[in-house]
This record gives structure tokens, sequence and C-alpha cells, in this order.
């Protein structure tokens, strides 16, 4: 029995050294975005050649509005803030028109934290079994749960806008209006899996840039 003592005592002084280790390396790691991507992160950036801009980005400013949508949005991710890199954060600015809206989506690898800053905005995301849906005005924050389809629109009188804060350092973002009209999927299969007219599907597709 005291052998076993002893070599769970020197189990755990291994892996509070090792933690110690990793924690005081790994204080950062810049990503080389001359190297490719892989699932852990970019490598990182020799520590000689980091500077203070690779934690900096100043242009988090109004997005440029997407039409049909009337949205916009600006992100600091690791592509444009290589000090992000395997932080598991990241950063945007949503900007609504008058009657515009962040349409139906899905992050599948973050969840988002948003913001509130200027007019009024609705927003909620949708579950197997239940709809969660809030106005929001300046000062409140809303979590959209990691995976979630889920939408933003304009309900105020004016323009709106919010920050938003991701677990992901380059969140993957999935519109579903492109995934089902902005490709060649036949009509007559989104026609049977959707029950949407065959008319109103080619009208989408026009849109979206879709075929077929």
């Amino acid at each position: 029995m005291k052998m076993i003592h002893i070599i769970l005592y020197f189990l755990a002084l291994l892996l509070s050294y090792t933690s110690n280790v990793t924690s005081s390396v790994n204080d950062f790691c810049v990503a080389n975005l001359l190297l490719p991507n892989t699932p852990s992160g970019y490598p990182c950036k020799s520590e000689t050649l980091v500077t203070e801009n690779d934690f900096v980005f100043s242009k988090l400013v109004p997005g440029i509005p997407i039409s049909p949508f009337n949205a916009g949005e600006t992100s600091a991710s690791v592509t444009n803030l290589p000090g992000l890199n395997g932080l598991g954060i990241s950063a945007a600015r949503v900007d609504i028109g008058i009657n515009g809206t962040v349409p139906m989506h899905i992050h599948p690898d973050a969840t988002e934290l948003l913001i509130m800053v200027e007019g009024q905005m609705t927003a909620g995301f949708i579950t197997p079994a239940k709809l969660i849906v809030k106005t929001l005005n300046p000062g409140d924050v809303f979590v959209f749960p990691k995976g979630l389809m889920h939408f933003q629109l304009n309900s105020g009188v004016g323009k709106t806008y919010a920050f938003a804060a991701y677990s992901s350092t380059n969140p993957t973002l999935h519109i579903i209006d492109y995934l089902l009209f902005g490709n060649n999927l036949p009509t007559p299969t989104i026609e049977k899996t959707t029950l949407l007219d065959y008319a109103q599907i080619k009208k989408l597709k026009a849109q979206f840039g879709g075929s077929g």
C-alpha cells in the first residue's frame, strides 16, 4: 500500500510540474500566418519576431451592409489579430440597418456572446424543443450556445449595432440561406426535403447564386 502511495505522489508531482512548464512556456503563441492552419491552430511565430502589432486590431468599424440582409460584420479573428492564436476567443462588430437582419446561421465551433451598444435588436436561437427570443437594448448581453441556429434583426426605428465575442479564434459561419440556395443542389431535392414551393426555390437560387 505504501508503494502505491509513493507512486501516486510522484505522479501528482509530475502532473504539477508539467502544468507549470506548459503555462510558463505557452504564455502566447502568435500565429505564423505564412504557414498552414492546423486543427490546433497556426504554428507559432518566433518570439523574436513578435511585436505589439500582433496583439492589436484597430479596424473594428461598421461592416459593409450585405444585400439583401442590410447587415454587415467586421471581425477580429486570428487571421487579422495573430495574437489570438490558441486563446480560444475572437470578437466582431455587428451592424444592422433599418429593417435589416442577420439571417439564420450557425457557429458549429463557437459560443457567441452579443453585447448591445446602440438601437434595438431582437435576437434568438432555436432548439428542437424551444425558441428563445428577446428584444435587446443598449447594455443588454445575450448568449447563443455553440452549434444552435440563431438570428438577430433590427426591431427599432434606426440603425443598431452590437459587439460579439466568440469562444473560437476563427469561428465557422454557416448561413442557412446560402447552404440551401447558394449551391447546385437540385431544386426538386430542396422542394421535397423542405416542402418549399418550386418557384420560390428558383427565385431564391437566383438571388443567392445557386444553380440546378
